[in-house]
């Protein structure tokens, strides 16, 4: 987990929805639930940390969903799906700073999740989403996430 600044960093999260659920896990350091996600390393674009941290983190093989073009102006350029989302808050674990989050949302072919750390997670159902004690901007991202990928 590289740091870009010592201040302040750029992230991607996903929310991952499968079968009218979106899988979130509870944070080992917050301990919240929090969609999965990380650093964006200095190497990689916003998308590709978004997948390798989905992966990473949960198993999952994860397909970004959004609009963007299949044309470039030559081999050295791509578009990028864009983030639904954008916000900046504060981390306040171990040293203080902030994370500027992307924050998109998935497709997962399955439910087979192999995770990183122990811990728990949960697919979660719309009603679960509206009883379960999450951050309201948590709710709110994967209920927009289910309204646009679910069925």
């Amino acid at each position: 987990m590289a740091h870009i600044h010592e201040k302040i960093d750029f992230t991607a999260s996903v929310y991952i929805v499968h079968d009218n659920a979106v899988f979130l896990h509870l944070h080992t350091k917050t301990g919240k639930w929090l969609p999965v996600g990380g650093h964006i390393e200095l190497d990689e674009d916003p998308n590709e940390a978004v997948v390798r941290e989905a992966k990473e983190e949960s198993g999952l093989d994860v397909e970004l969903i959004g609009p963007h073009s299949e044309s470039a102006e030559n081999d050295d350029e791509r578009d990028l799906i864009p983030p639904r989302f954008m916000n900046r808050h504060h981390f306040r674990v171990g040293e203080p700073h902030e994370h500027v989050d992307l924050v998109y949302f998935g497709r997962a072919q399955g439910r087979d999740v192999r995770m990183e750390e122990e811990t728990d997670y949960k697919w979660f159902s719309r009603d679960d989403l509206e009883r379960a004690d999450l951050l309201p901007k948590v709710r709110y991202y994967a209920l927009a996430a289910l309204a646009e990928l679910g069925s």
